[in-house]
């Protein structure tokens, strides 16, 4: 520990060898206890720091009242930074800041106030390149009331020689903390520097001051505790030297944080004047010196020594004599008179004549000479002072002389340069002496210059020298040794010990000293007379022994891409605490003949990446922790690829810090090696196997589904492929495809048949695909199925296949609608008067389709007679009335029809025809064929069935006509009415049975015609005379309906 004098704080030293990496703040420990009204200092010392030597400090303080609020106190640099509180007691220097040295300073404050109290930070400002470490430091100061308490009572006491004195003082204190009392006895006289006479410490340690240790031996001198807070001083044997003001002064101590000892207060009390009257007037005289033989240039000096009663109450004179002669004389007012040859010595400065004190008288000759051999006497004369103001000489004495012999100084002499520790390793310290015999007294002017020859170096350059006059002074080639140097030269000799703190190889050479003897002459100058060079002394100066270890460990790890690769590099011992580490990280790969560099780390942790990392894109990849202890190094290489698949091991390179503050590698070690395999991940992929069938009519929509039932992850994404096997077609063919970024493409297959515009895909939860076809058609039939591609995203964010699945096939069969066309096949007879009208119904009972349509054509048939045929033989004429097609588009009627005919579409299943203005010539048979049209999902229309109505049977009648008479009259009509229709009847139901089958087989393999059918029916324009009271009449045009 470092103190300050006249302080009591201490300061903590740095330790030597040691480099400081970073900023520290040190203040006193706390909490400190100290008393209002008292004078305190608190320590600061910052360490560590760069920049210039004289650092700057700024105090302040958190208050009680508000611990979280900084209130500022004073500064080195800012006269502006005291807060107004504090302003005034800073400009009048009650608080200032003393600076003990460069980066050392004492906070005082010279009256301590109860206000005073709190937590008080040290804080330095920054002259470092960057923050590192820590710039303040706080403690906490306590104020408690002064309760000592000393008095005694102010007396005046006479006394005579050889009494007793007795003294009593009262000490109290109540101060709440535990503190100890230490108590003091003083004499003073005057002016005069106050005498200890006996004092009991804190530790209650009873001890004598110097001038009172030989009467406390003897038990002249007490000192008794005589109550709780009572002390008493006695003295026996009271000496006229006694005389003078007694009191006694109390401290009350507290012990600090840091185990020392603190005065917190000091009190005196009020003095008891004393005098002592002698009993006699002898007096004696003694004559001291060191020793009776010296060497030239070696001071000497001689002590007269009054022993006598009452001493300052009397008058002395004193002279000195050497050889009889007189060299001084001093009066009772202490003034000395030398004569001429003594006179200029004096004035020189080589010789002194004072009076220490009322009885002791000094002579002193500062550097002998060879003439100043001889006897040296004191002559002591007392002196009584007339009313008159003059004295008279009354009884003299003198001791005996002292002889004393001045010999000459040897110029032989010896010079050797030793050390205790000729090999050091770095940062340790070792000892230069330089030894120079005969050992020549401390006075004898030597000097002592050692030199320094740095190793693989031939030249010596000089280091430091201790001059003749007792200076130092450095060499050119002290740079690097000043600061970690230390030279001291011993008391009781001349030997000059060099002492080197944290070497370093700058220090490793070989050593020398060289010592040259002086004299100093009258006029001041300077005569060298010898001048010795010692032996060559070589230092060895070696790095540490390395203790690094690094874990030799040996691991394998297995893990799927896109995961980190976690690696560890663990150092199981180093060499210093201090240590710093280098990490390189390599990858071997089987392909490679030596590993490839990734990262290092350097000892000042700073990044560099390797041709590895650069090559393979791992900067983005690479992180690098270090664990708080300092010990665990780990590089993680996140998001891994399959090519990051290796053997990985560390370098480590331990350095440490030179005393010179340069960084050296101490020693290299690599680690066991981790063998690193990066996979893909499992393939999980799986899409539903289940086969399945599926039929639709034409025209219907129909959606295929691919289920994915598993996935190998959830992040993958999923492109599908639909695929038709056709009947007759040898390989599947590709239908559509959505990719994994949900783009749709279609295949050739899918611009044929307008089949692109007819496909919709989608996907309406994950995992789960549709392929929708519109209006299907019979072309769409097959066998479809899916293939699923799984895409993952690698860590260079490339997407690739990672798997593939088929899903079980889906057989999907399109059909025409089955048909059930049916029309009313009940037959009728119908009989009409001439000129009237007569309708024809074509009914139709069901259809195959609601978007079904229809083409209806009406046939009359009459009967044809045939020459020599008979009634059996007779053939039915047939010929069409009107035809309507699927477009509703009317045919060309016959002539004998032309304007007579009225078509009427009542519903769309019931069509009717009506024949205007009947004539004989219509009688005959009706019906209706009725056609079903489709349109297939390409507008291309086809028939799909046929079906004939039964007949009607329509008679005209003349107008003037009965029935009777017409049936009645003729033959032909009578057997039609009366004998055929149950022959006909039965036959027509037969023929219409076939004619319905054979229309069932031809509608499936029939030909839908080519044409847009209109989607409504244009009705035929009518006629109306005003003059004809008949209906109006439809009249028809081929193609046309007007």
């Amino acid at each position: 520990m470092c103190t300050m004098p006249g302080t009591g704080s201490q300061f903590p030293a740095a330790r030597g060898g040691m480099a400081l990496a970073q900023r520290q703040v040190a203040v006193q420990e706390g909490p400190l206890y100290r008393t209002e009204g008292s004078h305190i200092t608190l320590w600061c010392k910052v360490s560590g720091y760069q920049g210039p030597s004289e650092q700057n400090f700024q105090w302040s303080i958190y208050l009680p009242s508000a611990p979280e609020r900084e209130v500022q106190i004073v500064s080195t640099v800012d006269p502006s930074f005291p807060y107004a509180i504090y302003t005034q007691r800073v400009r009048s220097r009650g608080i200032y800041v003393e600076r003990v040295q460069g980066d050392a300073v004492l906070l005082h404050i010279t009256d301590l106030q109860d206000r005073d109290a709190g937590e008080y930070e040290c804080h330095t400002p920054n002259t470092d390149e960057r923050y590192f470490g820590s710039y303040s430091a706080k403690m906490n100061l306590v104020v408690i009331p002064d309760s000592l308490r000393v008095t005694a009572v102010p007396q005046t006491l006479n006394k005579v020689e050889h009494d007793s004195l007795e003294l009593k003082c009262e000490v109290s204190k109540s101060t709440a903390q535990h503190s100890h009392v230490s108590i003091a006895w003083y004499r003073q006289r005057g002016s005069e520097v106050p005498v200890e006479v006996i004092s009991l410490s804190r530790d209650f340690v009873l001890r004598a001051g110097s001038a009172y240790a030989q009467r406390h031996a003897t038990g002249d001198i007490r000192l008794d505790k005589v109550g709780e807070t009572t002390s008493k001083l006695t003295i026996y044997n009271l000496h006229p030297s006694d005389q003078g003001e007694f009191y006694c002064e109390a401290a009350e101590w507290i012990q600090d944080p840091d185990k020392a000892w603190y005065a917190m207060t000091r009190k005196r009390s009020q003095g008891a004047i004393v005098t002592v009257q002698a009993t006699d007037k002898e007096f004696s005289v003694r004559l001291e010196t060191e020793k009776r033989t010296y060497i030239v240039g070696e001071p000497v000096e001689f002590r007269c020594i009054l022993e006598a009663q009452n001493v300052p109450d009397r008058y002395f004179s004193i002279s000195w004599a050497f050889n009889s002669s007189l060299i001084a004389s001093l009066g009772p007012n202490a003034v000395p008179v030398l004569n001429n040859e003594f006179a200029q010595r004096e004035a020189l400065g080589q010789l002194k004549v004072a009076k220490e004190s009322d009885s002791v008288f000094v002579l002193k000759i500062y550097r002998l000479r060879l003439e100043d051999s001889g006897k040296y006497n004191c002559r002591v004369t007392e002196r009584e002072k007339t009313v008159t103001g003059d004295f008279i000489d009354k009884e003299s004495k003198r001791p005996k002389n002292i002889p004393i012999t001045v010999l000459p100084l040897k110029a032989g002499f010896a010079v050797t340069a030793i050390s205790r520790t000729p090999g050091v390793t770095y940062n340790e310290s070792f000892d230069l002496q330089c030894i120079i015999k005969p050992h020549y007294p401390s006075w004898v002017p030597v000097s002592v210059m050692w030199r320094f020859q740095p190793a693989g170096s031939t030249e010596f350059h000089d280091l430091v020298t201790f001059t003749r006059d007792g200076g130092v002074q450095w060499g050119d080639g002290s740079i690097g040794f000043r600061t970690r140097t230390a030279i001291e030269k011993a008391e009781s000799s001349n030997n000059v010990r060099l002492s080197i703190s944290r070497a370093s190889d700058t220090e490793a050479g070989k050593y020398q000293c060289v010592a040259e003897l002086w004299r100093k002459n009258y006029n001041s100058s300077w005569t060298r007379l010898a001048d010795r060079t010692s032996n060559l002394l070589e230092i060895r100066v070696l790095r540490p022994v390395t203790k690094l270890q690094v874990s030799k460990s040996k691991r394998s790890i297995t893990l799927v891409e896109n995961h980190p690769i976690p690696l560890n590099c663990s150092v199981k011992s180093q060499t210093s605490p201090d240590s710093h580490f280098a990490v390189l990280w390599y990858v071997h790969k089987p392909s490679d003949a030596d590993g490839k560099l990734i990262l290092k780390t350097t000892h000042s942790s700073t990044f560099e990446y390797g041709t590895y990392a650069e090559e393979e894109g791992l900067r983005g990849r690479l992180q690098f922790e270090r664990s708080a202890s300092g010990g665990l190094f780990s590089l993680t290489v996140q998001r891994a690829e399959v090519r990051d698949s290796g053997s990985y091991y560390c370098h480590v390179e331990e350095w440490l810090l030179s005393p010179n503050h340069a960084w050296y590698k101490l020693a290299e070690e690599v680690s066991g090696r981790t063998e690193v395999t990066v996979k893909q991940p499992d393939n999980r992929l799986q899409v539903n196997q289940t086969h399945g069938n599926i039929t639709v009519l034409e025209n219907q929509w129909v959606t295929l589904e691919c289920m994915v039932s598993n996935r190998t992850s959830p992040s993958s994404q999923l492109s599908v492929e639909w695929y038709v096997w056709r009947p007759g077609h040898p390989e599947k063919e590709v239908v559509a495809r959505l990719s994994q970024q949900s783009i749709v493409r279609y295949g050739d297959l899918a611009a044929l048949g307008n089949l692109r515009s007819r496909l919709h895909l989608e996907s309406p939860s994950p995992g789960l695909y549709l392929l929708s076809i519109q209006n299907a058609t019979v072309q769409d039939s097959g066998a479809y199925d899916c293939r699923v591609e799984e895409w993952l995203l690698d860590p260079s964010d490339h997407w690739y296949k990672r798997a593939e699945d088929l899903s079980g096939l889906i057989t999907l069969t399109v059909k025409q609608p089955d048909p059930t066309l049916q029309v009313e096949t009940a037959t009728a007879n119908l009989t009409v008067q001439e000129k009237e009208s007569f309708p024809l119904d074509c009914s139709i009972l069901s259809r195959s389709s609601p978007e079904s349509h229809f083409a209806v054509t009406w046939y009359n048939m009459q009967a044809k007679e045939a020459s020599g045929q008979t009634e059996e033989d007779e053939e039915q004429e047939r010929e069409a009335v009107l035809t309507v097609g699927p477009d509703a588009i009317f045919s060309t009627e016959a002539s004998r029809w032309e304007g007579r005919l009225r078509f009427q579409r009542l519903s769309a299943v019931l069509f009717r025809l009506t024949v205007l203005q009947a004539s004989g010539a219509d009688t005959g048979n009706y019906s209706c064929h009725v056609e079903e049209w489709l349109a297939d999902p390409s507008g291309v229309w086809y028939r799909l069935a046929e079906e004939e109505s039964s007949t009607v049977a329509v008679h005209v009648q003349d107008a003037g006509s009965s029935l009777q008479s017409v049936i009645c009259s003729n033959d032909a009509l009578f057997y039609f009415v009366f004998f055929y229709p149950f022959p006909i009847f039965g036959i027509l139901i037969i023929t219409i049975l076939l004619v319905r089958f054979k229309s069932r087989n031809s509608s499936k393999n029939s030909e839908g015609k080519n044409g847009v059918p209109l989607l409504w029916i244009k009705e035929p324009h009518l006629n109306y005379s005003p003059t004809c009271l008949e209906p109006p009449v439809l009249s028809i045009h081929p193609g046309t309906m007007d």
